[in-house]
């Protein structure tokens, strides 16, 4: 399916440009240009296709704590990290976001039932992301410092998908909407952050073609062109079938970070991740990706709008692909 392809392929390579971007950029300023410019694709996308915002002001108080801790602060946590680790090891670690998004979803905000295969698949997950840290070996400094952000940003994107299903899964506000307003929000809250943390804007004419580009992709194609393939694809599959990207974004991410930025694989980081992707299919069930949806009933609005956690927008696009248990319940 070329836009399941095509979303893993734009999602997974998000990672080798915020790796290009904190090149010559504050982390807090790769964020800020990465929203900013998200939110002004997602608009225009909107105004084409004639919808609106929000209006309602407690639904954006619940955007604005999505768009702080579901796509600012995840964002800006990989950004660091990336100062640390490579771009490709980044990629893999926005993977765990599942492990943690259902005990969230389950024992803090009450939107899913844990099961004893959801049990088990969380944890041979987390069996795999200590295989992925080499604990058996030792792992400190900037090395372990730049893991645990990454990691903490999976954790930001799990809570935020279940935030969202808990407070603004209504049904009365389209998916892409919703992405729209989480995008404003974060861009408020880094406009506010980035020069309190990263000290006054650099000048655009000083930054290099290669990192101009990389921002350009981050927020145009990686917020705008990306959901729009996502929801194309859940309307094509479902949203249990479309969630599976999440097994892709890693690889495109490994694929970028080799070929591109000449990174290097330890033997034990593609193993754990065979591990947490294993125990994510066994949390999740594995939904059939070529089997069509039925026309007879109308997909419910892709995003918030509709039930399904695996259809959530958390954020963004390295997104955290949207992703969480098989709204099929089994």
């Amino acid at each position: 399916m070329p836009g399941f392809i095509a979303l893993g392929a734009i999602w997974g390579s998000s990672f080798l440009f915020i790796k290009v971007g904190v090149g010559e950029l504050h982390p807090t300023y790769v964020t800020l240009a990465r929203v900013a410019l998200g939110a002004a694709t997602i608009l225009l996308v909107l105004l084409v296709l004639r919808e609106r915002l929000p209006r309602s002001p407690r639904v954006w108080a619940h955007l604005l704590v999505v768009g702080a801790v579901g796509v600012a602060f995840p964002f800006t946590l990989f950004a660091y990290g990336e100062q640390r680790i490579p771009s490709l090891l980044a990629g893999i670690w926005n993977a765990t976001t599942p492990l943690v998004a259902l005990p969230l979803a389950a024992l803090v905000f009450r939107t899913e039932r844990l099961t004893a295969r959801k049990v088990a698949g969380v944890g041979l997950g987390f069996a795999g992301v200590l295989v992925l840290l080499g604990v058996w070996q030792g792992v400190s400094g900037a090395v372990l410092t730049g893991q645990l952000m990454c990691f903490g940003a999976s954790c930001c994107y799990g809570f935020a998908i279940a935030y969202l299903k808990r407070f603004v899964a209504t049904g009365q506000f389209s998916g892409l909407s919703l992405v729209a307003g989480q995008t404003l929000a974060a861009t408020a809250v880094m406009a506010v952050l980035a020069p309190l943390v990263g000290g006054a804007p650099p000048d655009p004419t000083e930054l290099s073609g290669e990192v101009i580009g990389s921002l350009v992709a981050l927020g145009a194609l990686g917020s705008g062109v990306a959901f729009l393939i996502h929801y194309r694809n859940i309307r094509l599959v479902g949203a249990s079938a479309a969630s599976l990207v999440t097994y892709l974004i890693p690889l495109f991410a490994v694929l970028a970070g080799v070929v591109v930025l000449s990174e290097s694989l330890v033997w034990y980081q593609p193993v754990g991740t065979l591990i947490v992707l294993s125990g994510i299919a066994i949390m999740q069930g594995l939904p059939q990706l070529g089997r069509r949806r039925p026309t007879a009933r109308p997909d419910p609005a892709p995003g918030p709008g509709g039930p399904p956690e695996s259809e959530l927008p958390a954020a963004g696009p390295a997104p955290a692909a949207p992703v969480g248990p098989d709204p099929t319940g089994r």
